[in-house]
């Protein structure tokens, strides 16, 4: 069997410029759509970060990426010192801040417990 009338092209074969372009356009669309879900909320989610490391200060309650709850003692350009209990002290890297705990978020977590809290006891009253 020969092969060769398949690789020859058809007499009225229509051009690929079409299909280039759109091939171009749906790139391009691809690469802008991973762009704004992907890379742009990161490098904002970053820029966020370093702002809260940047402006850390004595006093503030903070909590590491291993979990541990501290107030920072002392600030040092690239390390925190945390007082997690009445005599210990620990250094962290300042990469290591996880997040600041607002007092606001404190008051709002212990109302909405204190809510669980007296909506289980009126269950169990019942």
């Amino acid at each position: 069997m020969s092969y060769l009338p398949l690789l020859q092209a058809a007499p009225n074969a229509t051009s690929t410029t079409g299909s280039f372009g759109s091939l171009i356009v749906t790139v391009v669309l691809m690469i802008g759509i991973f762009y704004f879900f992907l890379i742009r909320p990161q490098n904002k989610k970053q820029k966020e970060m370093e702002k809260m490391l940047a402006a850390l200060k004595k006093g503030d309650k903070v909590v590491t990426i291993g979990g541990i709850h501290g107030v920072v003692s002392s600030t040092k350009e690239k390390t925190v010192i945390l007082k997690v209990d009445d005599n210990t002290k620990l250094e962290f890297n300042r990469s290591a801040i996880a997040s600041v705990v607002k007092p606001e978020a404190e008051k709002k977590d212990a109302a909405k417990a204190e809510a669980k809290d007296e909506k289980k006891q009126d269950k169990e009253n019942k």
